[in-house]
């Protein structure tokens, strides 16, 4: 047996590659959009991907199930539980809960695991060759190391109402059913830690059946259905307002995108039609090179390992954007995009020519310290805007500070005051430094930054 897992840190999404040996051939569980990694390792294996699983329709990211079957032949194996809301629209190979589908000598059972979506399943391997017994569980979002997948989603992000009591009924007696597997079964994951489809993921990549049984919350409270559904349900993150999206396009037909486009770098005048236009201009630097110049209007959305999440609090799946970035830095951050369906990256400037075209047109701030928000709030003139999640503010907050999540900070500029000083943060500098940019594209000009945030603050 070959395998192989693919892991993407921006989105802390986890896909496999399982391969017969023997029979040169594999599937691929769960691809991201950018499926040319894929194809690179079917390759310097020589084998043929011919099968791709799905363990439900994806919230968090753009599935590449379809790019990888065009470009491959392959067949697609995906779900036919739950409802008729429930059911891909585009032609597939049904599965349902104890199907098995073969891989030259690798056999893969369908279990049916409802609770994150109705439709969900798992995939149970065995490695015929080497044992009757099975080996590995690919569970999607159902387990995770140390926790399981949220039942919220459907009703926070996409609102359907009514379906995270559904879902959390359903995770209970599917966690019932993965206590009765053997505890010596691998569990891979279609999450690690970082990821909003739980809320307390593990960073390590894989754990065992039985593993969890000693270690994972949700798997304690299993002989109190109403103890586990009010910690199930309690202190989730934020879902970010691209899922409902997602849950939209990884069901329907859609157009695909089989590589990774090349992005266009502006000219001056270009850039000036960009201005003049009023589209969305995505400043990618650190937030601390921001600070020393930025262009009003701007948002700075950073690029590391969350830079696809707040893209997708931030961009419209149907408006062209541009990106402040260096050269060597598109690839990546076009890739980022891509798995998320932001398709409409139109061009960029790099932060040399921000300066060269905006010369004297930039803006700068300074980030304040503890002390001087101490002095802000003996004053009692000022507005301290906390714009972490509602779960991190109610561990622990500075005293009178109000909390508006800076996902949701746009939809709320009527909240935050214009006739006073306004003081932002979040934990350490990051989010903060894009609700700054938020207010500023927004008018406000009487906003400061503590960077140091509640970590410097509590400490």
């Amino acid at each position: 047996m070959f395998f192989e897992l693919v892991y993407d840190k921006s989105l802390a999404q986890a896909s496999y590659v399982i391969g017969c040996q023997a029979g040169g051939v594999a599937a691929v569980i769960d691809p991201k959009r950018d499926v040319d990694t894929y194809l690179q390792i079917a390759k310097a294996n020589n084998m043929k991907i011919t099968h791709i699983f799905e363990t439900h329709i994806h919230a968090d990211f753009l599935s590449g199930a379809r790019e990888l079957a065009a470009l491959t032949g392959a067949e697609m194996y995906l779900s036919d539980e739950g409802d008729e809301n429930w059911k891909y629209e585009f032609p597939h190979n049904k599965i349902k809960g104890g199907d098995v589908v073969k891989l030259g000598n690798l056999n893969f059972e369908v279990i049916h695991t409802p609770g994150h979506t109705p439709e969900s399943v798992s995939f149970l391997l065995t490695d015929k060759p080497a044992s009757s017994e099975p080996v590995m569980l690919f569970t999607g979002d159902f387990v995770f190391v140390g926790d399981v997948g949220r039942p919220d989603l459907l009703e926070q992000a996409a609102g359907l109402k009514g379906t995270q009591d559904i879902g959390a009924a359903q995770m209970f007696d599917s966690l019932h059913d993965f206590a009765k597997l053997g505890d010596f079964i691998q569990v891979w994951p279609g999450h690690g830690a970082g990821s909003a489809c739980g809320k307390a993921l593990g960073a390590v990549p894989s754990t065992t059946v039985g593993y969890e049984k000693i270690r994972n919350w949700a798997l304690q409270l299993l002989n109190d259905k109403t103890a586990f559904t009010k910690e199930l349900l309690a202190d989730q993150p934020e879902p970010p307002r691209y899922f409902a999206m997602m849950k939209k396009l990884n069901k329907v037909e859609r157009k695909l995108v089989t590589e990774v486009p090349q992005i266009k770098n502006l000219s001056k005048a270009d850039f000036d039609q960009v201005k003049a236009s009023g589209a969305k201009v995505i400043d990618t630097r650190p937030w601390q090179d921001y600070a020393k110049g930025f262009l009003k209007g701007t948002l700075s959305i950073t690029n590391n390992n969350s830079f696809s999440t707040w893209m997708g609090w931030y961009i419209n799946f149907d408006e062209s954007f541009y990106l402040v970035a260096e050269e060597a830095q598109i690839e990546d951050l076009t890739r980022k995009l891509m798995r998320i369906g932001l398709d409409n990256l139109a061009g960029y400037i790099t932060p040399a020519q921000l300066e060269a075209y905006e010369a004297g047109n930039l803006a700068s701030f300074e980030p304040i310290d503890k002390a001087a928000v101490e002095a802000a709030r003996a004053k009692g003139n000022t507005q301290i805007v906390d714009v972490r999640g509602a779960a991190e503010f109610k561990k622990g907050h500075i005293e009178g500070a109000e909390n508006h999540f800076v996902g949701k900070l746009d939809q709320n500029l009527g909240k935050i005051a214009k006739d006073k000083p306004v003081i932002i943060h979040c934990q350490s500098g990051a989010r903060a430094a894009i609700a700054y940019s938020v207010l500023v594209a927004n008018g406000f000009d009487n906003i400061q930054n503590y960077a140091g945030g509640w970590a410097d603050y509590s400490a």
